[in-house]
């Protein structure tokens, strides 16, 4: 694995779990959206 292919496999990551979060806030607290 590339230093480019950890990079982007990071950055995917950590978009993923931030989405993931997003929608468990937006589902638990709503009024905030």
């Amino acid at each position: 694995m590339s230093g480019t292919d950890l990079a982007a496999n990071v950055v995917g990551g950590v978009l993923a779990l931030g989405l993931i979060v997003y929608l468990f806030i937006a589902l638990i607290r709503p009024e905030k959206f």
